[in-house]
């Protein structure tokens, strides 16, 4: 069993780094990691933020056609009211905006993610830009649970090459609060987040500060919660394969 799992970004991943062993995966230009498991293998991808990039950095390991479970994961914003910074989402549909298709996640890895500590939401909307307002996200709020940029092309291509997918999100910004910058204009030509454009938008904006220190915080408990729900889920996965290939070879 190969499981893939895809972060926009090495923060959100950080935190699980620490938790699990991981290794450099040698996956040429891509940045990827690896850690094994028994009867298998997990990789994860840092594919850079926005859904166009997640695709093309995606498409690079879901094409060999050996992706079993693809989880796409990270940050996201919640678009209602009782979703709080630091829940652990898992999303029944994605809303992949750029292909103007809806993608379910796998029942079977919903049922895990609940039992691994997610809370079932019932759609994760996949955006073509950060929502900087709370306006924005509100007009949102018919349509899904909350909204980032990537699940939804990363779980388009998958389920196209066989895999079983799914989103689990940790909520970073409540509906109602602004981003403390405009995450739009920060990232690096990489899809990364640029540390030093971030500074200089809160020199120009020192309100913005005490914002960005709490969402600072507030990003890294969320990420740290991931971390413990995803690992859950990973060896949970692994167990039941485990058991699934040992009864396959007691049958013959």
């Amino acid at each position: 069993m190969k499981v893939l799992v895809t972060f926009a970004v090495d923060a959100e991943f950080a935190p699980w780094r620490k938790l699990r062993q991981f290794s450099r995966a040698n996956l040429g230009e891509i940045e990827a990691y690896s850690s094994p498991l028994e009867d298998g293998e997990l990789v994860v991808l840092l594919t850079g933020v926005g859904g166009r990039r997640a695709w093309a950095e995606a498409t690079k390991v879901i094409w060999d056609g050996n992706v079993d479970v693809c989880i796409s994961s990270g940050l996201a914003g919640a678009l209602q009211a009782q979703h709080r910074p630091g829940d652990v989402l898992a999303a029944r549909e994605v809303h992949a905006t750029n292909w103007k298709k809806v993608i379910p996640s796998d029942t079977d890895l919903l049922q895990v993610a609940s039992a691994c500590g997610a809370k079932v939401a019932d759609a994760f909307y996949s955006a073509d830009h950060v929502l900087v307002h709370s306006s924005e996200k509100s007009e949102l709020s018919a349509k899904a649970d909350a909204v980032e940029m990537e699940s939804g092309d990363i779980m388009l291509e998958a389920v196209a090459f066989g895999a079983k997918v799914i989103a689990i999100r940790a909520i970073s910004d409540a509906v109602e609060e602004d981003m403390p910058v405009d995450f739009n204009r920060v990232t690096t030509e990489s899809g990364d987040v640029s540390i030093a454009k971030i500074v200089a938008q809160a020199a120009a904006h020192p309100g913005s500060i005490p914002a960005l220190i709490r969402f600072g915080r507030q990003s890294r408990n969320a990420a740290e919660k991931l971390a413990i729900v995803l690992d859950a889920c990973i060896e949970k996965l692994a167990s039941n394969n485990h058991m699934e290939q040992a009864k396959k070879v007691s049958a013959r």
